[in-house]
């Protein structure tokens, strides 16, 4: 675990150069064919190397839940066992993470005219005014959902329209069912959040130049395809599908991207700090024979 440009992916590679393991993405993005540059996809030749479960197995006109991510998940979790390896879930969805771990909701399933109506409403009054509607229907669901969410905050408003119930009511009256397995967490922790805020603009300037513009170009002109999917309001995709709609120029389109992805790992951070039993390494210097200590631990 850890927040976005944390150096997840490299420890993984290096975890499995050592173990028998099945590597098991736990990204939103990466589940999206097309999407590679943006969400920092490995390349092909990587991907070979070192397959990744629960990569590129969607269209981005599609959509993935969490109970599909833990419902998938669970499944190459039993597999992997089966064939005496290590399922090493690796990604910065912390949402999929609370899923698999924790168990799921009894939530109800998204309603696309609920949706359309919430969308509508933020498009003429902005998310912060659906965050106040928000605020003031489910205040413990506002205070936890940051305004520049508006995934979330959609999400909790669509079941409070749907149910009658704020959405913090259900998750304290659902059922949980936890993994039921031994569970190792590894987190990459940034030692100050300057050098975390460096990597992050450091490395979407290195989107950019792989190519990042180009590839949401191509997505911008399908026909299938557009702002409000799951896929494309994804942090970068959403600031650059905005420049090609002609709402940003460049510069400002880098500007936000890079202001999202920093709100991105705040929120990551937050999440990380709350979870328990949690064995932290320094994500700019995780000593790796520290990491294969606690492993071996772990399988002892």
């Amino acid at each position: 675990m850890g927040p976005t440009a944390s150096g997840k992916t490299d420890l993984a590679f290096s975890i499995a150069d050592k173990y028998a393991c099945n590597i098991i993405s736990v990204d939103s993005v990466m589940v999206y064919r097309g999407l590679d540059i943006g969400s920092a996809k490995p390349d092909v030749p990587t991907l070979k190397k070192y397959p990744h479960q629960l990569v590129d197995i969607l269209e981005p006109d599609q959509s993935y839940s969490v109970a599909n991510f833990r419902d998938d998940a669970l499944q190459i979790i039993e597999e992997s066992h089966s064939q005496k390896k290590i399922p090493l879930l690796v990604g910065g969805t912390m949402l999929y993470f609370n899923a698999l771990l924790r168990g799921l909701n009894n939530m109800p399933h998204a309603d696309v005219a609920v949706r359309t109506r919430i969308t509508k409403i933020a498009e003429e009054k902005g998310w912060g005014y659906v965050h106040q509607q928000l605020n003031e229907v489910d205040p413990q669901a506002a205070e936890r959902i940051h305004p520049n969410d508006p995934q979330r905050i959609q999400r909790a408003m669509e079941v409070y329209e749907i149910t009658g119930k704020p959405i913090s009511d259900l998750h304290a009256e659902s059922t949980q069912n936890e993994l039921p397995f031994k569970v190792l967490k590894l987190a990459l922790i940034p030692d100050d959040r300057t050098s975390l805020h460096a990597r992050i603009e450091q490395r979407f300037d290195v989107m950019l130049e792989q190519g990042f513009l180009e590839e949401v170009w191509e997505l911008f002109q399908r026909e299938n395809l557009h702002a409000e999917l799951p896929s494309m309001r994804s942090v970068g995709y959403r600031q650059a599908w905005k420049f090609f709609a002609g709402e940003y120029d460049k510069a400002m389109m880098r500007e936000r991207a890079i202001i999202a992805t920093r709100q991105l790992a705040k929120r990551q951070l937050t999440w990380l700090r709350s979870e328990p039993s949690l064995s932290a390494f320094s994500a700019e210097n995780p000593k790796i024979h520290d990491v294969h200590q606690q492993i071996r631990t772990y399988l002892a």
